[in-house]
């Protein structure tokens, strides 16, 4: 009788469970970014709690960029929209300050502390906005990232936390690995000279001097005194290598080295560097720390320095 008892019971709580209504899990936090870099933060920290869209793919300007159609009902339905600032998305500001009044919109490298960004003579009232080229300083970054998604989803502070203090670490390695294989570039081998002038924070943090045949956006003009006078530099300082970008067009790179051929001396293409946007979706280069583990790892194979196969971890070319 007891046993039936207690089978009937059972019955009953089963019954009466299927009837009940099931706590249904909280859908993730949507979150549109304007880059990749700041799109692969937001990944990092957030993990299952977002879901992320990055308006500018591989190759993308974004000193250029405007927004489309589908950007702005992305960006109007989110439930956060995070962008850079700084001027980066110079086409976009008076769109994202209008948008600020209607939606939970961050400009995530507004907070750096003043004193930690650059200057530049041509780029008057701004700083440079490219302080994802130094992973001590985008650190800063991938805080307000997290301080972002923890004020949009408090519920979920203390994942938040620990992805943000796993990702730093990475972080921190990735620093460690790029100071002891750049150290190993010769000294007089330590200038950089790209298609723009992107690698400043590159160039404080790592001993180089940089030189862009362009200014901080791309947007300004490289004139042929410009030209000449980086012909000039490499012919004088028996540079042999020069950089072009993912996202900016080597037209004048080919005019540089056009230039220095006929005064005779021979300049290569040391590589291809990721500059505004990050590598393809799906590969390790896509990543934020893909990417600079390529630049790394491509500036200092091409200026002197012996290089790990693959990279930091032997993921550089391997499609994931």
């Amino acid at each position: 009788m007891m046993n039936r008892r207690h089978t009937l019971l059972g019955f009953a709580t089963a019954a009466l469970m299927a009837l009940a209504p099931v706590a249904q899990a909280a859908e993730p936090l949507s979150v549109v970014a304007t880059t990749g870099m700041i799109a692969d933060a937001v990944r990092q920290v957030g993990g299952d709690e977002v879901s992320v869209k990055a308006l500018m793919g591989p190759g993308v300007d974004p000193h250029a960029y405007r927004q489309t159609r589908s950007d702005i009902v992305a960006m109007t339905r989110a439930d956060l929209v995070l962008w850079h600032g700084l001027y980066l998305e110079a086409q976009m500001e008076d769109f994202f300050h209008d948008l600020e009044r209607k939606r939970d919109v961050v400009a995530v490298a507004e907070a750096l502390p003043k004193d930690a960004l650059r200057t530049h003579d041509d780029y008057a009232d701004k700083y440079d906005p490219h302080v994802w080229m130094d992973p001590e300083l985008w650190q800063q970054v991938v805080g307000s990232v997290q301080v972002a998604l923890t004020e949009a989803r408090p519920e979920a502070a203390a994942t938040f936390a620990a992805n943000a203090a796993a990702h730093l670490q990475d972080l921190d390695r990735l620093t460690d690995y790029g100071k002891l294989l750049l150290e190993q570039v010769p000294a007089e081998n330590r200038v950089l000279v790209t298609a723009h002038d992107a690698f400043g924070y590159f160039g404080q943090g790592y001993g180089f001097e940089v030189m862009g045949i362009q200014g901080i956006s791309t947007q300004s003009e490289a004139g042929l005194n410009r030209i000449g006078e980086l012909v000039d530099t490499l012919v004088n300082r028996n540079v042999g290598a020069v950089f072009v970008e993912t996202s900016v067009a080597d037209r004048n790179m080919k005019a540089l080295i056009e230039g220095a051929a006929a005064k005779g001396h021979a300049v290569k293409i040391g590589g291809e560097l990721y500059s505004d946007a990050m590598g393809a979706d799906g590969t390790y280069e896509g990543t934020y720390i893909g990417m600079l583990d390529h630049n790394f790892t491509t500036i200092a194979a091409a200026l002197g320095a012996d290089v790990p196969a693959g990279g930091m971890d032997g993921k550089l070319g391997a499609g994931h």
